[in-house]
C-alpha cells in the first residue's frame, strides 16, 4: 500500500480514538486540524474509513471477539477495527494487513502488539467476509436506545437502526429551479423540492456551485422554512442559524432576515455562503437570548440532542451518552418563550429540532401552548409539498424519521411546528 494509504489509516485510528477514548465529535477533532497534514483526497479517504467503522462498529468487534481472548489497549483495537471493516468490505489483504501492523510497530505504547494484529487480521482476512454478511444491523448504544425504544416500537426502531447503518446521500437546497438544478447535478428531484445525489462527491465540483445555485442542506433541515413561508420583505429573526440553510431559504424568498447564533467559526461560514450565493442577512454573533425586538415571523431551531442526525455523524452515539439531556431540554423551554415573546401579535414561529426524542419536539410544543395564553399549533401550515399527512402528530406539529422514504435514502430525524400568536 503506498505512503498515502498509511497515513489515512493511522489518521482513521486516530480519529477513532479520539471519538472512542475521549468523547470528542469528528466535527471537532476534524475543525482543530487533526487531518491538515493530508492531502485533499487523503483526508476525505480518513474520514471515510473512520465514519464506516463507526458505523459497523457492532459487527466488526462480533467478527473480532472470536480472534481475542482479551480487549487489547483501545488503539490497537480500532487499528483491528479499521482493518476488519476493510477486510469483510473487500479490501486487499496485504495492504490492509500490512499497514495495521506498521502502525501499531511505530507506536512505543503498542509496537508489541504488532505479531497480534498480523495474526487476528489474517484469520480475519481468511472467514471474516462470510461471519459479517450474517449479522444484524448494528444497534444504537444502549444509553440512547431505551429513551427511543420507549417512543417507538421495535419495527420503527429496527428501520432507524438501518437507515442510520446505510449512511444518508447528499441533500441540495436550489435558490430557485429544483427541475433544473436536478438535471443540472443528475440528481434526483424530491418531493419535497430538494435535489439529491449520490454521497461521496465533491461538492465544490457540482454544477452551479461556483454561481451560488444552491447549497447542502438535508430535505428534513430544509422543511421549516418552506413551513415558515415568509413574504417579501417581512421582518424574520432566525435563532440559532448556524449552518446557515434556513437563512438562505429565507434570504432567497426577499424576507429580511436577521440570523442569530452564539458559534464565530459556524456564522463565518454562514456569511460564505451568503457571498456564494448572492443573498443577504444581517448576521449576528451573539446570545439568541440576548435579542430584542418585535417580528413577523421567527425560525427557532433550538439546541438539541441531534440524535436525528446520526445517518450522517455515526460518531455522536458513541461521543456523547445522554447526560445533557435535561439541560437541553430545559434551554429549547427558554428559548422558545424568549422568541415567542419577540413575536408581533398576529406573528408566526416555527419551532424545531434535529431530534428524534419526543421530549425534544411534541412536547415543548404541547407544553408551550399550554403556558401561552393566544398560541395555537396551526397543523395545516405543515402540509406543504411533498408531505405525507400521516406524518402529522397529534399536537399538530410534523415528526420526521431516518426510516421515512426508504426507498429514496432516508431523511434526517426532525420534528417541526408552527405556532401563531393572536
Amino acid at each position: 500500500m503506498s505512503k498515502s494509504g498509511m497515513q489515512t489509516r493511522r489518521s482513521a485510528v486516530y480519529l477513532l480514538d479520539q471519538v472512542l477514548g475521549e468523547g470528542r465529535l469528528l466535527s471537532e477533532v476534524i475543525g482543530s486540524g487533526a487531518l491538515e497534514r493530508l492531502e485533499p483526497a487523503d483526508r476525505a479517504r480518513a474520514q471515510r474509513l473512520a465514519v464506516d467503522t463507526l458505523r459497523g462498529l457492532e459487527r466488526a468487534d462480533r467478527v473480532l471477539q472470536k480472534h481475542l481472548k482479551k480487549t487489547p489497549a483501545l488503539t490497537v483495537q480500532n487499528v483491528l477495527r479499521v482493518g476488519t471493516i476493510e477486510l469483510c468490505q473487500g479490501g486487499a489483504a496485504h495492504g490492509v494487513v500490512n499497514d495495521a501492523v506498521e502502525i501499531v510497530a511505530k507506536n512505543k505504547h503498542t509496537s508489541g502488539m504488532k505479531g497480534l494484529v498480523n495474526a487476528v487480521l489474517r484469520k480475519v482476512d481468511a472467514s471474516g467476509q462470510a461471519e459479517w454478511d450474517k449479522l444484524r444491523i448494528p444497534r444504537l448504544p444502549k444509553w440512547l436506545r431505551k429513551p427511543l425504544t420507549q417512543a417507538y416500537d421495535s419495527e420503527i426502531m429496527l428501520g432507524i437502526e438501518a437507515a442510520h447503518y446505510a449512511g444518508a446521500p447528499l441533500d441540495l437546497t436550489p435558490k430557485s429551479n429544483g427541475a433544473a438544478l436536478a438535471e443540472a447535478v443528475g440528481g434526483a428531484l424530491l418531493p419535497t423540492g430538494s435535489v439529491r445525489v449520490p454521497s461521496g462527491q465533491q461538492v465544490s465540483a457540482l454544477s452551479g456551485y461556483s454561481a451560488g445555485d444552491w447549497w447542502v442542506q438535508d430535505a428534513a433541515a430544509a422543511l421549516p422554512a418552506k413551513i415558515l413561508d415568509v413574504q417579501p420583505g417581512e421582518k424574520v429573526l432566525d435563532l440559532c442559524a448556524a449552518p446557515g440553510g434556513k437563512t438562505m431559504q429565507m434570504a432567497a424568498a426577499g424576507a429580511d432576515v436577521t440570523a442569530v447564533d452564539d458559534n464565530p467559526s459556524r456564522m463565518a461560514r454562514v456569511e460564505e455562503n451568503l457571498k456564494r450565493t448572492g443573498l443577504s442577512a444581517t448576521l449576528v454573533v451573539g446570545d439568541a437570548m440576548a435579542q430584542e425586538g418585535e417580528y413577523d415571523a421567527i425560525l427557532l431551531d433550538a439546541p438539541c440532542s441531534a440524535t436525528g442526525t446520526m445517518r450522517r455523524h455515526p460518531d455522536l452515539p458513541f461521543a456523547k451518552d445522554g447526560s445533557e439531556f435535561g439541560d437541553l431540554i430545559g434551554m429549547q423551554e427558554v428559548f422558545l418563550d424568549h422568541a415567542l415573546g419577540l413575536l408581533k401579535p398576529g406573528g408566526r414561529l416555527v419551532f424545531c429540532t434535529c431530534s428524534l426524542l419526543p421530549d425534544e419536539g411534541e412536547v415543548q410544543v404541547e407544553e408551550a401552548v399550554a403556558r401561552w395564553t393566544g398560541v395555537q399549533v396551526d397543523r395545516e401550515a405543515v402540509l406543504v409539498d411533498g408531505v405525507d399527512p400521516a406524518w402529522v402528530t397529534e399536537e399538530g406539529g410534523l415528526r420526521l424519521r431516518p426510516d421515512f422514504w426508504t426507498d429514496r435514502g432516508g431523511m434526517d430525524g426532525f420534528y417541526m411546528a408552527l405556532l401563531r400568536k393572536a
